[in-house]
Formats: structure tokens, sequence, C-alpha cells
């Protein structure tokens, strides 16, 4: 299930309450979802279980995150980088990968209920077709909901990220003129062209590194590190990050405007409205729906 029931204590719904009254609520969080395998070695647990348990805390997590009001969650369910540990392992993670976007096409009904919309942000084509097919699919019937965007990063990093959008542009912008090309167009052929920027970036297990995880986006974004493993997270833990987001977003509304002025700018300055940028931009949206839809069909 990918969007668990919780039953909330008396002292959880007042927290709850006064978190939502008191301050800002982002409108993204971003999870790096970190310590599953040193949660598993702590428990005497073979990895895969330890991952395993993380999803399930992803599902509580979720809930959370729809109770309390944030539209988008991004997570970083699997790097590129982790190709490269033991055969079995990897494996293992993309069984464990199967079982959970088949559970999302079981759970259509549940999810549409939810209006939970789906997007896997990575480099689909390093994954094999059986998985391609269902992550496609569980794009696909979810793709008209709008309550919850869950965008999963998988088989994904920044630097492949930026290396796909600028091969975006070489593959379809036959009709762009040296002039069109420039910072803004390079970030709207990113995966993540239509979410906005996450407010927060919740990383757990002790580690302070991105780890390659949206560098592009998080120039405006609280980053929040906490020392426990992600299995083990509770609601006092994902409200501490909520709470270090109000505390900071007092402090950075100003630079935020002042990004979506420079932002704004940009776009008037270079070509971004003409129409011939514009049509580029819709190619590219064509094209990747397609995209999803011929892993459909293989």
């Amino acid at each position: 299930m990918w969007i668990s029931d919780y039953k909330y204590k008396w002292h959880e719904i007042l927290a709850m309450k006064i978190m939502r009254s008191g301050g800002y609520i982002p409108r993204h969080i971003a999870f790096v979802m970190d310590g599953n395998r040193r949660y598993a070695k702590s428990q005497h647990l073979r990895n895969i279980e330890g991952h395993s348990h993380g999803f399930d805390k992803l599902s509580k997590c979720l809930r959370w995150c729809l109770d309390i009001g944030i539209k988008e969650v991004t997570t970083f369910a699997f790097s590129i980088e982790n190709f490269k540990r033991s055969e079995e392992e990897v494996k293992d993670l993309l069984d464990l990968a199967r079982e959970k976007f088949l559970n999302i096409i079981n759970d259509e009904a549940k999810l549409n209920e939810h209006g939970v919309r789906i997007l896997v942000i990575g480099n689909l084509n390093l994954l094999p077709e059986d998985l391609q097919k269902l992550i496609a699919k569980a794009m696909t019937i979810t793709e008209h909901n709008d309550k919850l965007f869950l965008n999963i990063a998988f088989s994904y990093t920044s630097r492949d990220e930026m290396t796909q959008s600028v091969e975006t542009i070489l593959k379809l912008g036959d009709e762009l003129q040296p002039e069109d090309i420039n910072e803004r167009l390079i970030e709207e052929c990113l995966y993540t062209r239509h979410s906005p920027p996450p407010d927060l970036l919740f990383r757990t297990s002790g580690e302070t590194r991105i780890s390659d995880f949206m560098m592009w986006q998080l120039s405006t974004t609280v980053i929040y590190f906490t020392n426990i493993f992600w299995p083990e997270i509770t609601l006092w833990n994902f409200l501490s990050g909520i709470f270090a987001y109000q505390r900071a977003s007092i402090r950075l509304e100003a630079f935020k405007r002042q990004k979506r002025l420079e932002h704004a700018q940009q776009a008037k300055n270079c070509n971004y409205y003409s129409d011939r940028v514009q049509l580029f931009l819709r190619t590219v949206d064509s094209y990747r729906k397609k995209s999803t839809l011929k892993f459909i069909y293989k």
C-alpha cells in the first residue's frame, strides 16, 4: 500500500493542527531516504528487508504529507550509482521495485481516491524492460490526479538529469536558434520541468551530503539533516523537519521572491516566450509522453 492508514493519537492531532496554523507549510518536500542498510544491520536483517521497511515508512510519511497539506513529494529511491552494488543487492532492489510498482497498478482505485499522481524521474532506459513497463503503466493510470504529486527518483542522478536535458535539446531542437539555448531552456528540459523547486529537503541517517540529488533545483531549499535511520522515522521527526522549514522560511522568503523575479526577467530577456521555443517545449512534453507509452507497448 502506497498511502498507509495512520491512527493519530490526540497529541499528534494537536501537533499537526498547531503546525498547520503556526507557519508556512512547504508546498514541495524532497526526501533522501538514507539508512536502510544500516538499519537492517542494526536489526540483524538482510539488506533488502531494510529497504522493505523503508518503503513501509514512506507510505506512512506520504499519509503525513497529505494530512498536513503538502502538495508535492520527491523521493530518492534508486540512484544510478546503486547499479555498482553487488549483483544480489541490485537484483533484490529491482525485484522490490517490481513489487511496489505492481502495487500501484493494483491500488489504482485507492490512489485515485487520494488524488495521487505518480511521476518517475530518471533514466528508465537503464532498467529491465518488464520494470520499464510497470513504471510507465503506474504513471499513466495516475496522470490525471492532482491532490498529491509523488515524484520517484529511480535510476537517477542529478548529473545524468542535466546530461539528459542537454541531449533533449540536441535531439529535438532542430528549429532552435543559438540564442534560444540558455540556462532557462536547460531547466525546462529537466525531468522536473513542471514542478516547483523543493521547499524542504529532508535527509535521514546522519549523512550531510546531497549525494547527486536535485542539485540544479536546490538553490532556495531548506536542508534538514537528522541522525535517525529512514525506517525509524516518526511523526515527530517529520514535524521537526517542518518546524525547521518554518523557522527558516521567514528569512528565505525575500530571497525566494528575488529569485522568482530574476527567473521571470531571465525569461523575458531571452527568447523563452517566443513561438519557436514554446513549440519546442510542447514537443518535449509530447515526446516524453510517447516514450512512456512505448514502454507499455514494447
